[in-house]
């Protein structure tokens, strides 16, 4: 699991039905318990400070176009994620820094 990746994570509480998540976590954090995720959502809105379109199909292996929420980062045990299902792409990666910036207050 590298950064990038889409995957699908179980997860308890308000967001508990297993949904896709973006691995947003470093890569030079391989041995971690948790990784740090930001949910994804076929909800769309019109959100642009914190939900990042994502496509579907082959290459992210979602099956209808979706919205990475930027505001829903959350840390899941590595036992709660499965494999792999898609990969971002460059242009999605470089916007997702942007907005995590912004939404974490580094771009103040």
């Amino acid at each position: 699991m590298k950064r990038g990746d889409l995957i699908t994570v179980a997860l308890n509480g308000d967001f508990g039905k297993p949904r896709p998540a973006l691995v947003i976590q470093s890569d030079f954090l391989p041995e971690s318990d948790s990784v740090l995720v930001c949910l994804l959502t076929a909800a769309l809105r019109a959100a642009p400070l914190f939900r990042l379109p994502v496509p579907a199909g082959a290459a992210t292996g979602l099956r209808e176009p979706s919205q990475v929420m930027v505001d829903k980062i959350m840390a899941v045990r590595r036992d709660r994620c499965g494999a792999p299902i898609g990969q971002a792409d460059a242009a999605t990666l470089l916007a997702l820094g942007r907005l995590l910036a912004f939404v974490i207050g580094i771009a103040d």
